[in-house]
């Protein structure tokens, strides 16, 4: 088994890169595994508290069940993975049954800050993508798909997400193996990233 992982800032395109390499590698080698899915359950909180949690700080993560989850999943075992809810800040009670596969690809803007985490990884990719570009994705992401208002996703950006992304994300890229400038728009850079695993698996 290889495990990569795939870091870079909000909206750089990470998830993008992740899908291109599910689709030239073929789902059945392929498993893909968001860190989205890891951030802690907030449930035991009250709403105007989960409202003032700091999302982009890595203690935001339950990084050590990712941890857990990969381990297993290197030692070939299914690891049932948390459906986190963004519009609650909690997770639902379901879970997602993952079982193992020869290339597990882990996306993330804070993978790279833990080094245990970090140290699970065969191959570290940063995608890096310019910062106006990052937020003009992120609006649209968080407007469409976690019911949040402009305002809303503005001050987050200018609260948590930027100075989060210069203290943790920007200087996570020195752990990376490969950089990845503007992510799935970067046919060379991702077809480089593909041909890699590709011959891995051989």
């Amino acid at each position: 088994m290889i495990i990569i992982g795939i870091c870079g800032g909000t909206g750089s395109g990470k998830t993008s890169v992740a899908r291109k390499v599910l689709e030239a590698i073929g789902g059945e080698k392929v498993l893909l595994l968001s860190q989205d899915c890891y951030y802690k359950d907030n449930s035991h909180r009250t709403q105007e508290e989960r409202n003032h949690i700091n999302f982009d700080h890595p203690d935001a993560l339950d990084r050590s069940l990712l941890i857990d989850h990969l381990e297993a999943l290197k030692l070939n075992r299914s690891v049932n993975q948390p459906v986190y809810d963004f519009t609650t800040h909690s997770r639902k009670p379901e879970q997602v049954r993952l079982e193992p596969h020869p290339v597990v690809v882990v996306e993330g803007i804070l993978i790279f800050v833990d080094k245990k985490l970090r140290d699970l990884f065969d191959l570290k990719v940063f995608v890096d993508t310019d910062p106006d570009v990052r937020f003009i994705r992120r609006l649209r992401r968080d407007i469409v798909k976690r019911g949040r208002t402009i305002d809303s996703v503005v001050q987050q950006y200018l609260q948590t997400v930027r100075p989060m992304h210069l203290e943790f994300v920007e200087p996570s890229k020195r752990y990376a193996d490969v950089i990845i400038p503007e992510g799935a728009m970067n046919a060379v850079g991702v077809e480089f990233l593909i041909e890699r695993i590709r011959a891995s698996l051989l």
